[in-house]
């Protein structure tokens, strides 16, 4: 007998969609599905697998008059209305534990080819260029780096950092006593972070309090020269101050894969304008939200999806 149908909506490993299917549900696989589409067919549905593009708000919500389940790949939750979510009895099922480690391995990736000149020396290279003294780099042994956030990253970062020989400094405002395993970081207050680190890396989820927490306020307290990493969400950044930062030398540098617009055919003139000169900085390293995006961390997500499931 059918425990119901299931929708997938983007792309996942074929493990997830087999579980699913072991378990009794009857699966859809739709990956390339819009978001009109799925508001058109929610209703067929009791379990929903999700990615950044389904967004499920109020008015998806009252459409899903059958949904039991919300499968989220990884950990963003701002696209669920959480509160309306209890109220409708949906169950929501997020999966951090599946990318924290490709995302603090991809940021590390960031952060040490940022400090050797990694891709601009590339270049040179392909390019028969030998500058060895103008593309010497710096080593982040003996620095302060500071996570804002330890929950699934910050600490996934911190396990990175721990053999490099760097003073870890974290900041959060909901867990300030941490585990015996880190016991290579320190827990301090924003001010103090902003004031020593030499490198901040960002850990936050995406809500109304942390919407634009690096704007010109922030950055004005931190350390002269500091270097930012985002890997959390882009909305986290105020990108107009951030490259007001880097322009002035406030900021030495900057190792982002998310941004407050991901979709670049949507960039109105101001923001291609703002886009660019982002773009022609040297001193930044961009990719286009991938640092979850391992073959590994797609597997692990479909595990945890149904293994929670299953386990609640």
């Amino acid at each position: 007998m059918s425990l119901g149908q299931v929708l997938i909506t983007d792309g996942v490993h074929p493990i997830l969609p087999q579980k699913l299917t072991d378990l009794g549900y009857e699966i859809k696989y739709k990956p390339n599905i819009s978001l009109g589409e799925v508001k058109n067919e929610v209703h067929l549905y009791e379990g929903l697998v999700i990615n950044s593009k389904i967004i499920m708000d109020k008015e998806m919500l009252d459409k899903a008059t059958n949904l039991k389940w919300v499968g989220r790949l990884g950990s963003g939750l701002e696209i669920i209305d959480l509160e309306y979510a209890k109220v409708k009895n949906v169950r929501i099922i997020s999966s951090p534990e599946g990318n924290r480690n490709a995302v603090a391995e991809h940021m590390m990736g960031m952060l040490l080819s940022f400090a050797n000149n990694l891709n601009r020396i590339d270049q040179e290279v392909r390019s028969k260029i030998w500058k060895r003294e103008e593309a010497r780099g710096f080593e982040i042994f003996g620095r302060k780096i500071g996570l804002i956030g330890f929950g699934n990253t910050g600490k996934a970062m911190a396990r990175k950092l721990s053999g490099f020989g760097v003073e870890i400094l974290a900041h959060d405002k909901y867990f300030q006593i941490f585990p015996d395993e880190y016991p290579d970081v320190r827990s301090v207050s924003l001010e103090e972070l902003q004031s020593e680190s030499d490198i901040i890396s960002l850990h936050l989820p995406l809500t109304p309090e942390t919407l634009h927490y690096v704007d010109k306020k922030f950055v004005h307290k931190c350390k002269n020269g500091f270097i930012l990493l985002n890997g959390s969400r882009g909305k986290c950044v105020d990108l107009q101050s951030l490259i007001e930062a880097l322009e002035d030398g406030k900021c030495r540098g900057a190792c982002l894969d998310v941004f407050e617009n991901e979709k670049p055919a949507s960039y109105s003139t101001s923001e291609s304008l703002l886009y660019q000169r982002l773009f022609d900085h040297p001193n930044t390293i961009l990719s286009p939200h991938v640092a979850g995006w391992t073959n590994e961390s797609k597997e692990k997500l479909a595990r945890i999806i149904v293994d929670k499931l299953v386990h609640p």
